[in-house]
């Protein structure tokens, strides 16, 4: 179908702009700039007098932005769909105005290897309502498969199927620690790819671990978390990994900052020469240590939330440029999993379906511009892992559109929550920004609350660095 989108404004990196624009199949045709809601009008009417077959829609001034890629989201597929699936939270994703993703190596089993991956991308094809994509998780002894795959291709996987390689250094869910030192220089020796870093230095939450075990027993309040899994541990870990990429040219994407030190850290690691990219998600920008005693278990995760402060200087952080992309670390877990002690209670937190609500709040709370809004939400993740054709309002690219009521406030309740596991905490909150469409590959597949179509479209990426 054609579609003609007028009397909105479209909102990328470098300038929020009243526009019309057509849709023509799969993609974005003409992008038309106006100088206002009266010719965007006159522009719709005269289209329709020459070409009667294309649907038009009056966007009422709402904002476009490009459909949401997120490069760190946990489906839990395979072996752990009890919680989440492909399914189930790729349309949780398009629901949150997220068209790509991109999945993250530790399910059960791992994807460690290009056999692993090529029934990942199967298992997707067909069943996901968002664009898909997937990391390949690096561990002691899988460097010379990850090579061959970037190099030669192996069992039909290639590097075009490949989005970046996912290196733990510090346990979470999926036990996938890499901790020989050795293997981890041979994994910053490859090139061709982001590495993906989640950075926690493992000796000190074990340490800690024990320490909050001798004074609690099994009763460790929540709060405790953020001591658990400390700020010092984030530093240790993400110095060397810093320090790692420095030494070997390594294009090193840090994962999930939640520490001012690390911001700091990553400034410093760009002005010595580093080719380093940073993550933070929704979670940190909008949580603190506040809220362990009202929401216990449901803001746990790895890293921790910190303190008012970091928040602080990752909303700040977010505004100057130097965080590059928001990924939601969308983790769920069963409700019955998240209310045990804290042991054995799970770190993660299904958020893939607020991000973009939650990056519209604290822009207008702490007056960031939504150019910085576009860049983090799609631009960036789509230069960072060089996605064809996606990722950016421009002629010729996948029409992969959200569009937003910017005035409207939204507040986040069970039932409007599209994840498997059902519960969010988001719950309870009010958010600015109300999803009203989403277009995926030239389909119109959310109106309002509805979704429009009865199967999934979603395409697999391919990514060209």
């Amino acid at each position: 179908m054609r579609y003609l989108l007028y009397g909105g404004k479209t909102v990328t990196g470098k300038a929020v702009e009243d526009a019309v624009i057509l849709i023509e199949g799969e993609r974005l045709g003409r992008i038309f700039h106006t100088s206002g809601d009266e010719e965007s009008r006159r522009l719709a009417e005269s289209f329709m007098k020459s070409d009667r077959q294309t649907r038009l829609i009056d966007l009422k001034g709402r904002l476009v932005f490009a459909g949401g890629i997120d490069a760190h989201v946990h489906f839990r597929e395979p072996g752990m769909t009890q919680k989440a699936d492909i399914a189930t939270e790729s349309l949780a994703a398009l629901r949150g105005g997220v068209t790509s993703f991109m999945d993250m190596p530790n399910t059960r089993p791992a994807t460690t290897s290009a056999a692993r991956l090529k029934e990942k991308i199967e298992a997707a094809t067909g069943r996901s309502w968002a664009n898909f994509g997937f990391h390949i998780g690096a561990t002691n002894d899988n460097c010379q498969e990850i090579m061959e795959i970037l190099t030669t291709g192996k069992d039909g996987v290639t590097s075009r199927d490949v989005a970046g390689i996912k290196v733990f250094m510090g346990s979470s869910t999926g036990n996938m620690l890499v901790d020989d030192d050795s293997t981890l220089d041979s994994i910053f020796r490859l090139t061709g790819k982001e590495v993906l870093v989640h950075c926690e230095d493992e000796a000190t939450v074990r340490r800690n671990t024990e320490a909050a075990t001798r004074r609690y027993g099994e009763d460790i309040p929540f709060r405790a978390h953020m001591d658990i899994r400390s700020r010092e541990a984030c530093i240790l870990s993400s110095g060397k990994a810093l320090q790692t990429a420095i030494k070997y040219g390594t294009r090193l994407h840090l994962l999930h900052i939640s520490t001012r030190e690390e911001l700091q850290m990553v400034k410093e690691a760009r002005e010595a020469g580093g080719r380093i990219s940073a993550e933070t998600s929704a979670n940190y920008l909008w949580f603190s240590d506040r809220d362990y005693d009202r929401l216990g278990s449901r803001v746990k995760c790895n890293p921790s939330i910190k303190t008012e402060d970091d928040r602080a200087a990752l909303r700040e952080a977010l505004k100057n440029g130097l965080i590059d992309t928001v990924g939601s670390d969308h983790a769920p877990h069963l409700a019955s999993e998240k209310d045990r002690k804290y042991l054995a209670a799970p770190s993660g937190l299904p958020s893939v379906q607020q991000t973009l609500q939650v990056l519209l709040t604290v822009a207008a709370e702490e007056d960031i511009p939504l150019t910085r809004i576009a860049s983090v939400f799609s631009e960036r993740a789509s230069e960072l892992f060089g996605i064809r054709d996606r990722g950016r309002l421009q002629e010729g690219f996948f029409a992969d559109l959200v569009i937003v009521d910017p005035d409207a406030e939204e507040k986040i309740e069970a039932d409007g929550l599209a994840c498997k596991c059902g519960w969010s905490p988001y719950e309870g909150e009010t958010l600015k920004g109300k999803i009203t469409d989403v277009f995926i590959n030239g389909r119109h597949v959310i109106d309002g609350s509805a979704v429009t179509v009865s199967e999934p479209s979603g395409k697999r990426l391919v990514f060209e660095k």
